[in-house]
């Protein structure tokens, strides 16, 4: 996900994508836990959306 894409998306879009990208990260973290995860790169670049999101979301909190 690119920072533009999300800074076009409201402040409620974003906060809903985060929950969203929050608990497929978490369900990875357990898959990869139990060796059944067939991509391990996918936890890194949800890592990283997730904290674009959070940035986004602080930027437009912030009113910028």
């Amino acid at each position: 996900m690119k920072p533009a894409e999300i800074r076009d998306m409201s402040l409620d879009e974003i906060k809903a994508k985060e929950q969203e990208l929050t608990k497929e990260l978490f369900n990875l973290r357990m898959r990869h836990a139990t060796n059944q995860l067939e991509n391990p790169l996918r936890l890194r670049i949800l890592r990283k959306d997730v904290a674009r999101l959070k940035t986004v979301a602080a930027e437009k909190g912030r009113g910028k």
